[in-house]
């Protein structure tokens, strides 16, 4: 997948579906959007919720819908304010919908078990290999939650890399963190913790020093992106060093950190190593 005039767009493997919504609102402001907030759309489909999100009686949308059968459907561009957020604050920002890029992961959300089934607020029954139990952040006592595929949170994963390297993506969210006791996707069945730290970086204060460059090249590499950010220290939310790098572009790797490539171009930083491709030239 790649991400070319703010539109997600697959390849052989992963196919994305262009819609529109007329539920969105102006261009974001420059350095924006910063943020991604992951959701679950709550309902029996992704098909059930493009039609809300798609009518202008509801007054809701999100950027993506990803759904169970590994379909993507992209309803606002990425450079577009989506109507996803609502009522909603974090770290002192209120409003999150003109910060940032939401993501509906197609998931039934809370479950009731009622006799031997298990079922959603609109009534469908599921197998007890798709339930989790498990305690949502925002409470203290386990309940039970419609089951997340790994290819969903794989896809999802993948999506929120190409942001990364395109927009100036520092903290990736979950509904139920910006609007807390209104909302509670995506549930603890999604492994949010985890989900961001492998994607921002577990710490972002252990690599503040740049590092030196190598006296001799570890090797030499492509990069695979459309376009790949290349940054002072190697996080997601460290300032870039120039401007990104095109795809095709060939790098000297002089150095190498869990994830992260520190080579050399036009300029020296630090790229995602997902995006860079050896070479042997």
């Amino acid at each position: 997948m790649k991400i070319a005039k703010h539109l997600l767009q697959g390849d052989t493997a992963q196919k994305v579906a262009q819609g529109d919504t007329p539920n969105k609102g102006g261009k974001f402001a420059t350095g924006r959007p910063d943020t991604i907030v992951i959701h679950f759309t709550a309902g029996r489909d992704a098909k059930s919720a493009i039609k809300t999100l798609t009518d202008p009686k509801v007054k809701a949308s999100a950027h993506l819908v990803v759904g169970r059968d590994g379909s993507i459907t992209q309803l606002v561009p990425f450079d577009t304010v989506a109507w996803h957020a609502g009522k909603s604050e974090y770290d002192g920002r209120i409003g999150l919908n003109e910060y940032s890029i939401g993501i509906e992961i197609d998931n039934a959300g809370r479950l009731e078990k009622q006799g031997d089934k298990f079922l959603s607020w609109f009534g469908r029954e599921y197998q007890a290999g798709d339930v989790f139990e498990g305690v949502h952040r925002n409470e203290t006592a386990p309940t039970l939650w419609h089951r997340y595929q790994e290819q969903d949170i794989e896809i999802v994963r993948q999506i929120c890399a190409l942001l990364i390297q395109t927009y100036p993506i520092k903290q990736i969210l979950g509904h139920e963190e910006i609007a807390p006791g209104r909302k509670t996707d995506p549930g603890p069945a999604f492994p949010l913790d985890k989900f961001r730290e492998k994607l921002l970086g577990a710490d972002r204060h252990e690599n503040d020093a740049p590092v030196p460059p190598a006296t001799k090249a570890l090797g030499n590499g492509v990069v695979t992106a459309s376009s790949l950010n290349i940054r002072r220290d190697p996080i997601a939310s460290a300032p870039k060093a120039a401007d990104p790098l095109p795809q095709g572009a060939a790098v000297r790797i002089l150095a190498r950190k869990p994830g992260w490539l520190y080579v050399a171009a036009e300029c020296k930083g630090w790229v995602s190593e997902e995006f860079i491709k050896a070479s042997g030239a």
